[in-house]
């Protein structure tokens, strides 16, 4: 299959930067003899080396366990309520001031607290993920849940349908699209409070042991847990966009039909 000259294009555009920058890097870096920033060579042997095969088990199986328990959790208690306060705008108005309260604290803030109640365990870590995670789930299912249309409610109304059937054959539907926005974001704050939990309080995982290498001098591990966090980072972005394409394509062909057949 031959590539057409616009997508050959776009394609080259693509790697260019993750092509040409390592490249670069490598170059730059090949004679280098200076202690913090050593060749990549030296980095990408440790990445393989150390992170690969040493600690791969004993501190990124474990630091990723925690997190997707944590934006389980989130996940979970966001859509709950949300769908909860979406409908019931009497409750929404009077824990309003709460949530908006809580969500201004920075994650960080919320450490030393956690600590303190909970030690330096994996509940800590997973308790103070779910709750920096909740609220963008929360606020996104709010605003899905409220924009479901009038006659939709009418109709769920009409059927006599029960608050579970409405809850997962209208509102969830209705909302698909916000609530994966939430849970997108929340993806991303649920890897940065990880790491940075690990480094303030944690006996192992990623964020503990690239501080850990940085506080003994180990700088190519230092520089290679870095490169492992972009990569997971990237790689959970990924995954997450080719789940939520695949669990929304129907959804989304659905409302092009009906789209379509309004402008006919």
């Amino acid at each position: 299959m031959t590539l057409s000259p616009q997508r050959l294009r776009t394609w080259l555009l693509l790697l260019i930067v993750p092509v040409g920058a390592p490249a670069l890097w490598w170059f730059a870096s090949r004679d280098s003899t200076s202690v913090f920033f050593p060749p990549l060579s030296e980095i990408l042997s440790a990445l393989y080396h150390t992170w690969l095969r040493e600690r791969l088990v004993s501190d990124v199986a474990p630091s990723l366990a925690r997190m997707f328990a944590g934006y389980g959790l989130a996940a979970a208690a966001g859509i709950g309520l949300g769908l909860l306060l979406g409908r019931v705008t009497t409750l929404r108005y009077a824990l309003d001031p709460v949530v908006q309260f809580v969500r201004a604290i920075p994650s960080t803030a919320m450490i030393p607290i956690a600590i303190l109640l909970l030690g330096i365990g994996d509940s800590m870590k997973i308790i103070l993920i779910a709750v920096v995670c909740v609220f963008p789930i929360l606020l996104n299912t709010i605003d899905g849940v409220r924009g479901v249309e009038a006659t939709l409610n009418d109709v769920a109304r009409s059927y006599r349908l029960t608050p579970w059937q409405r809850a997962a054959y209208l509102l969830l539907p209705s909302a698909a699209l916000p609530i994966f926005a939430g849970l997108r974001i929340a993806m991303s704050v649920a890897f940065i409070v990880m790491i940075i939990s690990e480094m303030i309080g944690a006996t192992n995982g990623i964020g503990y042991a690239t501080l850990a290498a940085q506080r003994n001098f180990r700088i190519p591990e230092m520089w290679a847990g870095m490169i492992l966090m972009g990569v997971l980072g990237y790689l959970l972005n990924n995954g997450f966009l080719a789940i939520e394409k695949r669990l929304l394509h129907a959804h989304l062909g659905a409302r092009a039909s009906q789209t379509e057949a309004g402008v006919a």
